[in-house]
């Protein structure tokens, strides 16, 4: 390396120029539809999780709205079921797992010090579907053609004799479609995480963000499958007359709820698990101090990613299944709290031992142990089969899994947004708006929710539209009413403050919490390759760490710049050892033009135009050969063709 037009960090300002050259994307339409830069996908796969999770939230509150008062006439049986329906469909499949993994797309490469996603172009395809797949679902309701059976759809009332019309084929088709991002997105997270770690991070230095996020794609990949199973199989059934869950066929109602739990209860962790692994990311930056327990956290992440499979009875106490079955899932439900326990206590030893410094992403983190503890209370509660019988389909289930779902990934969204706020964008949030967002949203979280656990037990059952005065439940939906404007006013603060960050904030540093984690140590937007530098890593915390800020600068080496060519640099599964330098694909239009195939295949599919449908499926396949035509290099380049 020439040292004769060095910078002052040691870093030759020719190979700076070289990665410039090759990674830096021009401001152009055509670079906004094909970059592969996985923090331009991470950005948006967080603008448009935040979309949908708009169009979910108002659905919330015009429906409590309607149930603000006994007999209401804002909205109509079929609207509020279809309203009800895309609400928690939304709110699970499109907001919240698609948001956590936004967050995964921007920060592991970073955190892992590596340029980009393993298999970027899989990346921005796995976008494109997502985004495509929203938006084939939220059409419908327009069209009075949405989802209206429940997010969980359970069968019989799923089939065409009971539900008439597309209702139930949007719904299947459009969890098929997004299956296929979801799918592709937890492989390359899984691939990423082992193979692209800088050298030296061994898998005892591994931040607890990203052993959530591989823990959290191991889960997908063995739980979807069940859930496309039986998108695919309630489709067939609809439009072409199988029985898979129709009884008078020789099919079974329960074949429904099997498959779904069992992909369903997973997704419980699924959408939890990275919101743990944010929490465990922000505690060291305002505690000054690493979490207590790493080993253990590490051990309960992988416990609950495997015990979640075992526990998806728990929701079917109800159905009349053999009485001994339910012992077992009973004790798995219950054992499943420990591993959660054992983060819980080690998130408020980190706490008691650290030095606290009172941010608004800290205050999110203590929100969050307040509310995610509170629903794991009542959530021991369901793993008792007696108790479980008795508030079966009310609303103190409602309250339950609003108070594990916003409390286990609302609050640690939030928090993350505040924490890297000034690494995305490079711009500082205002610290009053933002403890004016968090406040309102404490307390409107509670004053939604804590309510539905009393009027449940006075006999409200969900996913009723309406109900009669002087039964008890009046008061309760009221206030869990007023609650829900709270919400929307404390999340409508929130959006006000990044957008007041993204165009008035002071300029951020690169690491103003003193985080941690080596996306601390890029600069606040990072640059297009990452690091100047892929640095060699000598500490679980590696920003705090001397030996490895030291590798990127007078310890630099021509190896691990990596300046000739678009490359990084592929490492070993366990200790992280250098292998060889991976070169990356370019930009491309491919990933867009194969979504949107696919999204075409859909929509053929759902309105019977089976010749347009053939056509998609053509287009598909020369795509995908197109994309998958080897690419002519030298061999000791052969990188990443995906």
């Amino acid at each position: 390396m020439s040292t004769t037009t060095s910078t002052a960090g040691g870093i030759d300002r020719d190979d700076l120029a070289r990665l410039a050259e090759h990674w830096d994307e021009p401001r152009s339409l055509r670079a906004w539809f094909t970059t592969v830069d996985h923090k331009k996908i991470g950005r948006r796969y967080l603008v448009t999780a935040g979309f949908f999770f708009a169009l979910a939230g108002l659905s919330a509150l015009v429906m409590r709205t309607q149930l603000a008062r006994p007999e209401a006439g804002v909205l109509s049986p079929d609207e509020y079921n279809q309203l009800f329906t895309m609400h928690g469909t939304a709110m699970i499949f499109l907001f919240a797992t698609p948001m956590l993994f936004g967050f995964g797309n921007f920060l592991v490469p970073l955190m892992i010090g590596s340029r980009d996603m393993a298999f970027p172009r899989l990346n921005a395809f796995g976008y494109w579907v997502f985004l495509f797949a929203g938006l084939f679902m939220w059409a419908s309701l327009p069209f009075g053609a949405a989802p209206n059976n429940g997010w969980f759809a359970y069968a019989p009332l799923n089939q065409e004799q009971h539900n008439p019309g597309l209702h139930m084929d949007v719904y299947a088709l459009g969890l098929l479609f997004l299956g296929i991002s979801t799918t592709s997105g937890a492989i390359n997270f899984i691939v990423t995480a082992l193979k692209l770690r800088a050298p030296g991070m061994s898998l005892n230095r591994v931040p607890l963000f990203v052993w959530a996020i591989v823990a959290t794609a191991f889960m997908v990949v063995f739980a979807l499958p069940a859930l496309n199973a039986d998108n695919a199989m309630l489709f067939l059934d609809r439009r072409f007359g199988t029985h898979f869950f129709d009884p008078g066929g020789g099919g079974n109602v329960l074949l429904w709820q099997h498959l779904f739990w069992i992909f369903g209860h997973p997704d419980v962790y699924i959408i939890v698990m990275p919101g743990l692994g944010i929490v465990s990311a922000v505690l060291p930056a305002f505690t000054r101090r690493g979490v207590v327990g790493y080993p253990l956290i590490v051990l309960a992440i992988v416990a609950i990613s495997i015990v979640s499979f075992g526990v998806w009875v728990h929701h079917m106490f109800a159905t009349g299944l053999p009485q001994l079955s339910y012992s077992f899932f009973s004790a798995a439900s219950t054992i499943i709290t420990i591993p959660s326990g054992i983060q819980i206590f080690a998130w408020l030893a980190t706490m008691l031992l650290g030095r606290l410094v009172l941010r608004t992403p800290l205050l999110f983190v203590i929100g969050f142990i307040v509310t995610f503890v509170l629903g794991g209370f009542t959530g021991a509660m369901f793993a008792l089969t007696p108790f479980d019988q008795q508030v079966t389909d009310s609303y103190f289930v409602v309250a339950h899994f609003h108070y594990v779902l916003l409390g286990g990934a609302l609050f640690p969204i939030l928090a993350g947004i505040y924490y890297w706020l000034p690494k995305i964008t490079g711009r500082m949030y205002h610290e009053g708006l933002a403890r004016w967002a968090f406040w309102l949203f404490f307390i409107g979280m509670h004053v939604t929710f804590f309510p539905m656990h009393l009027i449940g037990l006075f006999g409200m059952p969900r996913r009723v539209y309406t109900y009669r005065g002087g039964l008890g439940w009046d008061v309760g939906n009221l206030i869990s009413t007023i609650g829900a404007y709270l919400l929307a006013v404390s999340l409508l603060l929130t959006l006000i403050g990044v957008v007041h960050a993204v165009r008035r904030g002071r300029p951020a540093p690169a690491d103003p919490w003193e985080g941690d984690t080596l996306e601390w140590s890029a600069a606040s937007p990072p640059e297009p390759y990452n690091f100047p530098v892929i640095p060699r890593v000598h500490s679980l915390h590696p920003t705090w760490d001397e030996r490895t800020a030291e590798s990127t600068t007078t310890g630099a080496t021509e190896d691990r710049i990596l300046s000739e060519g678009r490359r990084t640099l592929f490492t070993s599964e366990l200790d992280a050892r250098s292998e060889r330098a991976a070169e990356m694909p370019e930009p491309s239009f491919k990933p867009l033009v194969l979504a949107g195939a696919l999204l075409v295949f859909f929509i053929s599919m759902l309105l019977a135009w089976y010749p347009i449908a053939i056509a998609a499926v053509v287009t598909v396949a020369a795509t995908l050969a197109a994309w998958l035509w080897p690419v002519r290099r030298p061999d000791e380049e052969l990188g990443v063709a995906s």
